[in-house]
């Protein structure tokens, strides 16, 4: 439990099913760097449910929620093997997103169909540095809500998950970032990780007016 100086009481607890919502509200609102995914999607629920459903349908023992005065002001979402995680959205996941937007339930936009064809260029030229699964076999995403940054609320959540993972005798775990997450990246650093590959990156052209580098961090449990 953390305690603030002043103000709600900051703590950080397990994911219950009831903070979904709060959760997948602040995974778009700060999708794009820390901004809301609206910036280069119009449909907010295609990214959830391509994306967090996996960690709070499939996995959800493996995250944690930073609350603030009782909201949810954080989370962080963990996977313990990148493999399986891969197969369910391979086999569930984005076809249900697909049958989705094939019946009319998404509104994409240009924005939307832009970001697709952008991120599937960026992939098959291998813009993303790759990680040894079998050497950091588990991964995670961590977010805050912006106006709780700073309370020491990332670092509680890493060092729950991080415990967590070592209890159950995972060997490594890895994140993807990018260099825009300057912060982040700070973190990552103080909580043990060490960097993998940095790779530049054409994905956010137009969007972002200076280069950018994907990033792969690391740490052997």
């Amino acid at each position: 439990m953390m305690t603030a100086q002043t103000g709600p009481e900051l703590i950080v607890r397990p994911y219950q099913p009831a903070d979904r919502a709060a959760l997948f509200q602040i995974g778009a609102d700060t999708a794009f760097f820390g901004e809301p995914i609206e910036f280069y999607m119009e449909d907010r629920r295609i990214f959830l449910d391509s994306f967090y459903a996996y960690y709070t349908d499939y996995e959800p023992e493996h995250a944690w929620v930073a609350c603030a005065g009782g909201q949810v002001a954080g989370f962080l979402t963990g996977c313990t093997d990148t493999h399986r995680s891969e197969r369910v959205l391979a086999r569930k996941l984005i076809p249900g997103v697909m049958w989705r937007l094939l019946t009319g339930y998404y509104h994409p936009g240009k924005k939307t169909w832009h970001y697709a064809r952008v991120a599937i260029a960026a992939w098959l030229r291998g813009e993303v540095p790759p990680v040894d699964l079998e050497r950091y076999p588990a991964h995670l995403h961590i977010n805050l809500a912006a106006e709780w940054r700073g309370y020491g609320l990332g670092k509680g959540l890493m060092q729950a998950y991080l415990a967590q993972l070592k209890q159950l005798g995972v060997r490594g775990v890895h994140l993807g970032t990018t260099s825009l997450n300057e912060t982040a990246c700070r973190l990552y650093g103080r909580s043990g990780f060490h960097l993998l590959g940095a790779y530049p990156t054409r994905m956010w052209a137009g969007l972002i007016d200076h280069p950018v580098e994907n990033r792969s961090y690391g740490m052997e449990l």
